[in-house]
């Protein structure tokens, strides 16, 4: 497994550059959010390898009358994605505005569902002709995004299998999971053939692995005895000192290795 962590959640009071630098030079992937407010030279300088962004900037995935604007988007972020040698672009179940739901929806319907299924899909043929990865990232409705439909990590699961495109994946994010439907090893075995990315925080909190009731070292476990190779990124306050937070972060995704040798 490679690990990542998200320079927008950690260091917050360095500027982002340096954010980055510190996160590569302790031996992890970069994630980011919005690369329009970002220096795209500045962090490729950086040596950094840059694990994921957000990959549109408008419209929902689920709405007919916006869900061309989702693609259009995603395209028109592409080049900042190639430039850094982003491999996976973030999408959501539908349009976000800081963090909340641009028009909060409570109930989905079939053509929600439909219209979120040929968008992804659209989004999996925009993936493979640039070469990289959208990636569909559950939300969790109780908490952080109230009125986003179709969030649920057995919601978002399903629309990537409707796709049925290879270059359209699943974020799975266990914190989201965790607030949301919980039974984190079984959700992670069911969903590991679509997953782009898994991304972690703990409940209650949203900070670091450690610092709540989630037990990361059996899911690091359960991931490693799946094979689960790909990456896993903290997408996470840090409760404390960054730094600290780095190392358990990496702690969490490594013990296992330790009790089998």
């Amino acid at each position: 497994m490679r690990l990542a962590v998200c320079a927008e959640m950690v260091f917050t009071d360095l500027p982002f550059v340096e954010r980055v630098r510190r996160i590569h030079e302790s031996g992890f992937d970069v994630e980011l959010w919005d690369s329009r407010t970002k220096d795209i030279s500045a962090l490729k300088a950086t040596g950094a390898v840059f694990s994921s962004m957000t990959g549109y900037t408008s419209g929902s995935l689920v709405d007919p009358d916006t869900a061309d604007d989702v693609v259009k988007t995603a395209e028109s972020l592409i080049p900042a994605a190639l430039e850094l040698g982003v491999s996976r672009m973030v999408v959501h179940p539908a349009e976000l505005i800081d963090g909340h739901a641009a028009r909060p929806l409570y109930r989905s319907t079939g053509r929600m569902w439909s219209t979120g299924a040929r968008t992804l899909e659209r989004l999996g043929r925009l993936g493979a002709k640039y070469g990289v990865t959208f990636c569909l990232e559950n939300l969790n409705t109780v908490l952080d995004h109230p009125g986003i439909p179709l969030a649920r990590a057995k919601d978002t699961l399903a629309l990537v299998e409707a796709a049925g495109h290879p270059n359209a994946k699943l974020m799975l994010d266990l914190y989201h999971a965790q607030l949301g439907e919980g039974n984190l090893i079984e959700l992670v075995r069911s969903a590991l053939p679509h997953i782009g990315e898994i991304q972690v925080a703990d409940v209650p909190g949203r900070c670091e692995p450690g610092t709540g009731e989630i037990n990361y070292a059996a899911v690091a476990r359960a991931l490693a005895d799946a094979g689960y190779e790909g990456t896993v990124g903290m997408e996470a306050w840090a409760k404390g000192d960054s730094a600290a937070a780095l190392d358990a972060f990496r702690a969490a995704f490594t013990v296992y290795a330790e009790e089998k040798s």
